[in-house]
């Protein structure tokens, strides 16, 4: 079933769904931090998995503020 969603609706969603992105980002990376020494494989996965989450977080803020953050890259 498809729900109609306004606006103001849909921009929470986008905003709740990029500061998740971005705490899965910090939690990846401090996992690859942590795994480092001991087990690079798990790190280097670790780490891709944060870069993933990193991505989205960057494509919610072009979708928040357009053009923004075209530096960042």
């Amino acid at each position: 079933m498809t729900d109609v969603v306004d606006s103001d609706e849909l921009l929470r969603r986008i905003r709740r769904a990029r500061t998740w992105a971005a705490r899965e980002a910090e939690t990846w990376q401090a996992r690859s931090d942590d795994l480092r020494q001991r087990d690079p494989d798990g790190s280097r996965d670790a780490e891709m998995r944060g870069h993933a989450y990193e991505a989205v977080r960057k494509v919610l803020d072009e979708i928040l503020t357009p053009g923004v953050h075209a530096a960042d890259d």
